[in-house]
């Protein structure tokens, strides 16, 4: 079978001591190494280790033992346990947080609020195991504690798990509404660019220059000035 027994080096000592199993036949119920075993057997590890009785717990039967004790190549099968456990009901309600790090939860508040503002409150509750008044404090920087604060991942201080931010990240990412962001400068389409003027000037022959004219305007120019010279 693929399970261990409980306590497996204790079983290994138990078995070593008590029964004529061989290196492997242990090393196979114990889900150990047979070096290892064999260590255990020389006295060069699992020293100190008070050997459990398998047979106490329910772990083995006196018949599987001699049925491996007759045969080398037989392989112990470990006993299903005749307790049945209930399985335990989920619990609804904010993360449970250990004491000796609750202290450090309004960092993980200061290090979600800066780097994924998108959460909403209820999100951060469940990712740090917080109440909504310490994230409106650590948020309006009126925590009694703010001075000392310094952002930390909430990953790195062990109050989740890096699956659970990534999820609540991309759930706040899907509800929030897209901005329109500014795309930068773009071409104009043909049709703006190839389109004719609608209107011409009013009266774009005045503003023509009228070469006739400005050789007259010279030409008088030039007359009164030879008169002063006479004169």
């Amino acid at each position: 079978m693929s399970n261990a027994p409980l306590m497996p080096k204790a079983t290994a000592v138990w078995l070593l001591d008590n029964t004529a199993l061989t290196f492997d036949q242990v090393a196979d119920f114990t889900k150990m190494h047979p070096l290892e075993v064999r260590a255990i057997a020389d006295g060069d590890a699992a020293q100190g280790i008070k050997g459990m009785d398998p047979l106490s717990n329910g772990q083995l039967t006196r018949e599987e033992i001699e049925k491996g004790e007759n045969n080398p190549d037989y392989r112990l099968r470990l006993q299903e346990s005749k307790v049945v456990l209930p399985p335990q009901p989920k619990r609804k309600g904010p993360r449970y947080t250990p004491v000796s790090r609750r202290h450090e939860r309004p960092s993980a508040i200061l290090w979600l609020l800066r780097n994924h503002p998108e959460l909403k409150d209820a999100q951060i509750m469940r990712l740090v195991g917080t109440t909504k008044s310490t994230i409106a404090s650590v948020r309006d920087r009126t925590h009694w504690n703010t001075s000392q604060l310094t952002p930390i991942d909430p990953v790195t201080l062990g109050l989740c798990s890096q699956i659970e931010l990534d999820f609540e990240v991309a759930r706040a990412a899907k509800e929030k509404p897209i901005d329109a962001a500014y795309g930068g400068a773009t071409l104009l389409p043909a049709s703006e660019t190839t389109k004719k003027d609608e209107y011409e000037p009013a009266e774009r022959s005045s503003d023509d220059l009228n070469v006739d004219a400005v050789f007259a305007k010279l030409k008088t120019l030039g007359g009164k000035k030879q008169d002063q010279e006479e004169e």
